[in-house]
């Protein structure tokens, strides 16, 4: 039982890493409603919708959140169910 409880860490800890790491190179949300009526929503509803990077960041973001998620709580009912 050991062996597993020592992969599913290391795998959260790596995942948790990178989720740290997509945050991090994201750009900053500070244009609020000025920047949505001086032009900010023209790239939203453009052909380029989701290609931009920031956009492939957000998704991996989203992903990598989903599997720290997954794994936090699968190891967390794993440790409980068969101890």
């Amino acid at each position: 039982m050991q062996a597993i409880e020592i992969i599913l860490g290391v795998l959260i800890l790596i995942t948790s890493i990178l989720v740290v790491i997509m945050v991090l190179l994201q750009e900053g949300k500070q244009q609020g409603l000025s920047g949505a009526i001086a032009g900010g929503a023209e790239t939203f509803f453009g052909k380029s919708k989701g290609r931009t990077m920031e956009q492939k960041l957000v998704k991996i973001t989203r992903v990598l959140a989903i599997v720290f998620f997954v794994l936090t709580l699968g190891t967390t009912l794993l440790l409980l169910f068969l101890r």
